[in-house]
């Protein structure tokens, strides 16, 4: 972050310049991020991004895989799911450091929710699938057409049924983008 004007030092405004990559804190992945001809961020339907949603609570996993899904008890018919795992104690205790041993999604968990028409998957780290894996639960996703939003902090958010309004930047063109995700 850098303050290109300020007030303290005589200009008329403050004016802030950001430099980030676009899959910084909570942000969403569009189809490019991992397909050479998948749709950016502009092009995804804003349907998707706005309307109930469920949070699952899966305190105990390592590793998010189908079995895991399964034994969720989760509503018939849900088109947006959002996983709050041991990751979101982290963001509720202030940690910064990148931490590789997060929870995330295997590729069979990834196609558990293709398989489920789920359109939008949420996880409360930076990535939805595990460090040392290859791209595949992205790629099973988002050749699929489920959006995927990372980084989501649901420290504070018990399981159950809310309203998502999840607003990615508009840039046209690019694979993801930072957002605004809120539970109402």
């Amino acid at each position: 972050m850098d303050r290109r004007l300020d007030l303290r030092r005589g200009d008329q405004v403050n004016d802030t310049t950001l430099h980030f990559s676009v899959h910084t804190g909570t942000h969403v992945d569009a189809p490019l991020h991992v397909l050479p001809d998948g749709k950016n961020i502009a092009q995804l339907p804003l349907d998707v991004l706005v309307g109930p949603a469920f949070v699952a609570w899966l305190p105990d996993v390592e590793t998010i895989t189908a079995n895991a899904l399964d034994e969720l008890n989760l509503p018939v018919g849900i088109e947006r799911l959002l996983l709050r795992t041991r990751n979101s104690e982290w963001w509720a205790r202030g940690f910064h450091e990148f931490r590789a041993d997060y929870v995330a999604l295997t590729a069979d968990a990834a196609q558990w929710v293709v398989d489920r028409c789920i359109r939008l998957i949420g996880v409360d780290y930076l990535s939805v699938q595990r460090f040392q894996d290859k791209l595949d639960t992205h790629r099973i996703l988002l050749e699929a057409n489920v959006v995927i939003l990372e980084g989501l902090n649901l420290s504070e958010v018990t399981e159950g049924g809310y309203e998502l309004i999840c607003l990615p930047i508009l840039l046209p063109g690019i694979e993801g983008a930072p957002a605004r995700a809120v539970l109402r």
